[in-house]
């Protein structure tokens, strides 16, 4: 299949591109390598990627909309997976601008690419954060989603709608995926576990939130990439819009996480505990009955595994800290 995928580079990105060549994709890979964690973490993942025969990359920004234009026009692929986005709760409410740009702008170009060259299949990321003060719990695909927390969470629900009305009104095939809580080896620098781990090794503090009683449906980057696959070779020609979450149905407390990566890290954490933080929410879990319905989405990782494997592969990659 020709592939176009955003955020080759990020982590969901990578690991997506590398299994999906692994398949036989033709890919070209789109990021704009961007500073909001270590740039030289997203050039190695590239690197890995360059090596491969069938993937090419373009360097560019999606609120750049002629260039992406040309590229849909040049490589026509059959199939989208949109995986860029301005990550971050905490940072949305420091620059929001860039979320609007990166999360809303940059999905509409995507679109627009897909309705004007016929793309089969558009698969896209949204989030966890988008049930934001929702209290029923597991998260359903079918709860309301109208409470954000964080404008993080607004433009991931706003992406939502963009996809909805573009499949209603041009009959394109679109998948949302609300990621729950991804961690694993080339993971991001900004997240709690990979924190944890590099102020655990080096003795420094960690700022526990909530009083580590925050509680996470922590999911390992392989059991996401399983369902992303799946989803990536499906050749239903249905044209419509459907959501679904992907995470592992097992929420796990901050404490929990923390005494895990102690046991594979062989050091204890300096705690410092802290109230909530705004934009924050006390616990996600996710409700997959539909996604192991419909495409045979089951997480097998479990933490101590995982968090196992990423341990591993941070002890060798600290310098991407």
């Amino acid at each position: 299949m020709r592939t176009i995928i955003t955020g080759c580079a990020g982590f969901i990105g990578f690991h997506s591109t590398l299994q999906l060549l692994a398949e036989g994709h033709r890919i070209v890979g789109i990021d704009n390598l961007n500073n909001y964690y270590n740039q030289n973490l997203k050039i190695e993942r590239l690197k890995i990627l360059l090596d491969n025969d069938n993937f090419s990359f373009e360097k560019l920004d999606l609120s750049n909309k002629e260039a992406v234009e040309k590229v849909f026009a040049a490589k026509k692929p059959n199939l989208v997976l949109h995986l860029a986005a301005q990550a971050g709760v905490r940072f949305s409410i420091e620059d929001p601008y860039t979320y609007i740009d990166s999360n809303i702008l940059g999905t509409a170009t995507i679109l627009e690419g897909c309705r004007h060259n016929s793309v089969e299949h558009l698969i896209y990321a949204s989030s966890s954060s988008v049930y934001g003060a929702n209290t029923k719990q597991p998260f359903s695909p079918d709860d309301r989603t109208d409470s954000p927390v964080s404008l993080y969470a607004a433009t991931k629900k706003s992406t939502e709608l963009l996809c909805e009305s573009y499949s209603r009104m041009y009959k394109i095939r679109a998948t949302g995926l609300r990621f729950f809580t991804v961690y694993g080896p080339w993971g991001r620098p900004d997240m709690a576990y990979f924190k944890f781990a590099k102020a655990i090794l080096s003795g420094t503090p960690i700022d526990v939130y909530n009083w580590g009683k925050m509680r996470r449906d922590l999911t390992y980057i392989d059991d996401i990439v399983d369902g992303i696959s799946a989803l990536s070779n499906s050749r239903t020609q249905t044209a419509r819009h459907n959501i679904y979450n992907l995470g592992n149905n097992h929420p796990i407390e901050l404490n929990r996480m923390i005494e895990v990566l102690e046991e594979k890290l062989g050091c204890k954490a300096e705690k410092k505990f802290l109230p909530m933080q705004l934009g924050d929410v006390e616990a996600t879990y996710a409700d997959i009955t539909s996604a192991k319905r419909d495409f045979g989405f089951s997480p097998k990782v479990s933490l101590e595994e995982g968090l196992d494997r990423f341990c591993n592969w941070f002890i060798s990659h600290q310098a991407f800290a």
